[in-house]
């Protein structure tokens, strides 16, 4: 039950937050910019990683009835695979973006122009679909005839294999290193960008706005590193304690997806402008409609 309370609030809280940034930055004219549809798509792979698995855990700590179809469990994996690897190539988008707005500002609005934009949201889908259908094929081609028990939440790789009915060590590390290996490549390049952001206006601007800067920068690297820090782990020591895979598989598919609309958004005084007019536009329309409708 206590379980069941955490995971629901949690739940809740990345449904309404993200949810809440969508409908802001699409009902706001101030924030049709190419920093915020980023962010807006951000916040739809984060309730959709946040959705794949979490509501069917939520329900088995409510009934007891902690059961899974092998149809289910493979489509668990597809759809972790496809939004993890999506957010990936959508937090390297965003990364590029504030590089390309810090360090070329004069040819922001030609690099990136609402069809770049568009072109690395599809990009991040295309990726996110082209890696899950390579896992989730790999693990349709290995043999399941005895063990059937899951020791995690839901289905992933590294604790599929281990039902595996033949000797999957040396193809099945390869297999699962190799995403580990990609995601420790992304977070180095997402590393090096930050860095050279934070350089950049370490030496054009002001004291004052470095330390702005410093602190932004400082919130969004927290945010990657808390979504890289478990996959990298996982995916690269997939021998590991399964009771550590546990804590951070859950970690970054419930806790981080709640985090990335704080961090990112909830603490910026533009979107928090925006969500008070939508606030006060929706107050105001209720009160304008005639008492008679109700």
């Amino acid at each position: 039950m206590f379980f069941f309370m955490v995971f629901s609030l949690f739940y809740v809280a990345t449904m309404v937050g993200n949810s809440l940034i969508v409908i802001t930055v699409i009902a706001d004219a101030h924030l049709h910019s190419p920093m915020y549809f980023l962010l807006a798509n951000l916040s739809i792979i984060d309730m959709s990683l946040a959705s794949f698995a979490t509501p069917k855990m939520i329900t088995d700590y409510l009934t007891g009835h902690k059961t899974i179809s092998f149809d289910g469990c493979i489509t668990q994996i597809f759809f972790l695979h496809l939004f993890t690897g999506a957010e990936i190539i959508l937090l390297m988008a965003m990364s590029f973006d504030r590089y390309i707005a810090i360090c070329k500002p004069l040819h922001y609005a030609s690099i990136i122009s609402p069809w770049v934009c568009v072109a690395l949201v599809v990009a991040s889908w295309v990726v996110g679909i082209m890696h899950s259908m390579s896992q989730v094929i790999f693990a349709l081609t290995l043999p399941f005839c005895g063990p059937n028990q899951v020791d995690s939440f839901f289905c992933d790789l590294p604790v599929v294999f281990q039902l595996a009915c033949v000797d999957t060590y040396v193809l099945g590390l390869f297999m699962i290193s190799t995403s580990g290996i990609i995601a420790l490549f992304c977070f180095i390049l997402l590393f090096n960008s930050y860095v050279i952001v934070l350089v950049t206006i370490k030496h054009y601007s002001s004291q004052g706005g470095s330390s702005k800067a410093l602190s932004t920068c400082t919130a969004h690297f927290i945010v990657v590193f808390m979504f890289f820090g478990p996959c990298i782990f996982i995916y690269m020591w997939p021998q590991s304690s399964f009771l550590i895979e546990k804590i951070l598989s859950v970690f970054y598919t419930i806790f981080t997806p709640i985090l990335n609309p704080v961090i990112y958004t909830l603490r910026n005084q533009e979107v928090k402008t925006a969500m008070r007019k939508l606030k006060n536009r929706f107050l105001n329309s209720r009160k304008t409609i005639p008492s008679h409708y109700f």
